[in-house]
């Protein structure tokens, strides 16, 4: 409270030349001694006396939206997680088939997607890192720990299996004419394939899918992130099993 009370202070008087070193002076004096509050406290090096209103801001900001955080308000904001073992839906018959996706990041983000939208179980193929990579990890945030997972070396063994299983599959890739993920009859229990990020899924992977599904886009690009599209892929799948539960 106090540290957002001396850069507002600091804000109003800004026009007053005469006022405004010796307030900088002050203020950036009284960050530097919140050693209890790191993150206080690495905002001091920005406060210099060549400091610009812009620059002021950009340290006024995260301090203010800190400080409202910790009020009472009629916005509830939700920054942590929910207990171990605690959920807030069911899992969705869904299953998500990685195939041989190079990046450790692109991986974690895609488990810590999975276990946000509730997939039963995620299948990595090929050369895709493990959750036991350490950059996989990292970016799982947890959920590695979390989503059912496992390892099948060829992705083509990995769809055999599913559709023996009953498991509609759906590869999602940007094949010209096929339906949006928005518009898709998903049939369920169903799985999603994932390609590699530059080569996406080969063509024949593709044939022993039941249907590929793409996204609508409106930019130059045709295509997202793996991680990006993923999620909205997900996000169109988790609706359709509520809609079907009505």
């Amino acid at each position: 409270m106090e540290a957002l009370r001396q850069l507002n202070e600091l804000d109003q008087l800004w026009e007053d030349q005469s006022r405004r070193g010796i307030a900088i002076d002050e203020c950036r004096q009284w960050i530097e001694q919140q050693v209890e509050v790191p993150r206080l406290a690495a905002l001091a090096p920005l406060i210099v006396p060549a400091l610009d209103r812009r620059q002021l801001w950009s340290v006024l900001v995260p301090v203010e939206r800190s400080v409202t955080r910790l009020r009472i308000t009629d916005v509830d904001i939700l920054d942590s997680d929910l207990p171990d073992g605690s959920r807030q839906g069911a899992l969705m018959p869904v299953t998500v088939v990685v195939d041989s996706i190079r990046s450790a990041f692109n991986v974690g983000g895609i488990l810590r997607t999975a276990e946000c939208f509730g997939v039963a179980e995620v299948i990595l193929c090929g050369y895709t890192p493990l959750p036991d990579n350490a950059q996989v990890a990292r970016a799982a945030l947890g959920a590695d720990q979390l989503v059912k997972w496992r390892y099948v070396e060829k992705i083509r063994d990995a769809i055999r299996e599913l559709n023996e299983s009953g498991v509609s599959c759906y590869a999602l890739e940007t094949v010209a004419g096929s339906p949006f993920v928005s518009e898709v009859e998903w049939s369920f229990p169903s799985a999603l394939v994932l390609g590699n990020e530059r080569f996406g899924l080969d063509p024949d992977v593709i044939g022993l899918c039941k249907s590929a599904v793409r996204i609508q886009m409106y930019g130059a690009k045709n295509s997202l992130n793996v991680v990006s599209a993923f999620s909205v892929a997900a996000h169109q799948m988790r609706q359709r099993v509520g809609e079907e539960k009505c």
